[in-house]
């Protein structure tokens, strides 16, 4: 009877060990994911600031025309986006 109580004790304790490391596995998966995302965000962000900078940059410079100064402006965002989808995924 003893044995059996001690079996069951060893069993439920694997059980709980099992539990634990996959909850553990999960929060680290989760906190990798938030990382990328908020790395993401940023790289979003800069590109857009970088973007604006530019184009005010070219206007200001009055080189271009206001089309090719909002391409290049479009540009820059969609690398920004492109960085973002790689640190993703």
């Amino acid at each position: 009877m003893v044995e059996s109580r001690i079996g069951l004790w060893r069993r439920a304790g694997g059980v709980l060990l099992a539990a634990g490391l996959l909850a553990l596995s999960g929060t680290t998966l989760a906190t990798q994911q938030s990382q990328q995302r908020q790395q993401g965000r940023n790289v979003n962000q800069n590109a857009k600031q970088e973007a604006r900078q530019g184009k005010i940059d070219c206007r200001a410079a009055n080189n271009q025309s206001n089309a090719e100064c909002r391409q290049e402006k479009r540009q820059t965002k969609q690398d920004g986006r492109q960085q973002k989808r790689d640190i993703k995924y």
